[in-house]
C-alpha cells in the first residue's frame, strides 16, 4: 500500500514543502520567523482600534493578540471560549482552531475576548458556507471541516501563495494512495513551536497530529488559513505530484517521480552546504 512512500530514516516531507536527507537525527532547513502582533491605528490612550489576524496564525497566538489588545492578563481569552457561544461545526468539538478566520477586526470600549472570538468563527463561517467552498468540499467528497484541516496543512506547508494548489494536490494524492502525510508543519502543532528544525524523534511522538505515525488527515486545523488556502484545498490543480521540495527561494519542485525527487533533494543539500560554508567564511 506505501511502497511508494520512502523510507522515513532517508528523506522527510517537511514544513514549507521541503525536503531534506536525514543523516545525524536531525533535519536543518532554516529558521523559523516569528510573527508579532499587528495592530492598525491607536486610539488616544494607547489602545490599538484595529486588530490585524495574519494568515496561518494558530489558535494560541489568536488568544495571545486578544488578551494584548485588551489588555488583559495572559491567558485571559482562552479561558473564555466556554462562554464564547461559538457556532463551531460538531466535528470540533468546541475547538475553534481553523475558524479564528484572518482578518482586521475593529476594537471597540465595549469589547470583549468573547465577541471577539465569536466574530472571527462568524466570519469564518460566513466564508466557509458559502456555495462556492461548500459545493467544492462535497465535489472532493469531504465536508468542510475536512476541507480546513488540510487548508490548514497547505496554509502552513506552501513555500509561496503559487505554490498552495500543488501542495493541496500532494495531499489529495498521499491519502488517496493510502501514504502517510508527512508534513512536518503537523509535528510543530504536536510540539506547540513552529521551527523548521525537526529531528528523527520528533516524528516518533505519541500525538493524534504525528503525521509521519499516524493515517490521514490531523483530528483538526493546525491553524487558521486563509481564502487562497481553502481555494486551494477545494479546488487543488490536476497532477500525479507526491513530493515536493523547495531547492532554493522561489523555486519548489513537485514530482511523482521519486528518482527525480531525490536528485532534487541532492540539488537542495548542495544548495544548503554552499551556503553553509559561504556563511562560515
Amino acid at each position: 500500500m506505501q511502497k511508494n512512500t520512502p523510507p522515513r530514516s532517508t528523506i522527510r516531507l517537511t514544513r514549507r514543502g521541503r525536503i531534506a536527507i536525514v543523516a545525524t537525527g536531525a533535519v536543518v532547513v532554516g529558521t523559523a520567523v516569528a510573527v508579532s502582533l499587528l495592530t492598525l491605528g491607536q486610539e488616544e490612550h494607547g489602545r490599538p482600534s484595529t486588530l490585524v489576524i495574519p494568515e496561518g496564525w494558530r489558535a494560541s497566538q489568536v488568544y495571545a493578540a486578544v488578551d494584548k489588545a485588551l489588555a488583559l492578563p495572559p491567558g485571559s481569552t482562552k479561558k473564555s471560549l466556554p462562554k464564547a457561544a461559538l457556532k463551531l461545526p460538531n466535528d470540533a468539538e468546541g475547538n475553534p482552531e481553523g475558524y479564528l478566520f484572518p482578518a482586521a477586526y475593529s476594537l471597540q470600549e465595549t469589547t470583549t475576548p468573547q465577541k471577539l472570538l465569536a466574530q472571527m468563527v462568524d466570519t469564518a463561517n460566513e466564508k466557509y458556507n458559502g456555495a462556492p467552498i461548500a459545493a467544492g468540499a462535497q465535489r472532493n467528497a469531504m465536508n468542510l471541516y475536512q476541507a480546513v484541516t488540510i487548508a490548514s496543512i497547505v496554509q502552513a506547508e506552501a513555500a509561496t501563495k503559487a505554490d498552495m494548489g500543488k501542495v493541496a494536490r500532494v495531499v489529495f494524492n498521499r491519502l488517496e494512495r493510502g501514504m502517510p502525510l508527512q508534513m512536518d508543519s503537523t509535528i510543530n502543532y504536536a510540539l506547540g513551536r513552529s521551527t523548521l528544525r525537526t529531528t528523527a524523534s520528533d516524528t516518533r511522538i505519541d500525538s493524534p497530529y504525528n503525521s509521519y505515525q499516524r493515517m490521514g488527515l490531523p483530528p483538526t486545523p493546525i491553524d487558521n488559513p486563509g481564502e487562497e488556502a481553502m481555494r486551494a484545498a477545494i479546488n487543488p490543480p490536476p497532477g500525479d505530484w507526491l513530493y515536493f521540495v523547495t531547492v532554493r527561494p522561489g523555486d519548489t519542485r513537485f514530482t511523482a517521480d521519486y528518482a527525480e525527487h531525490q536528485r532534487n533533494v541532492a540539488e537542495f543539500n548542495a544548495h544548503q552546504k554552499k551556503g553553509a560554508a559561504r556563511a562560515a567564511g
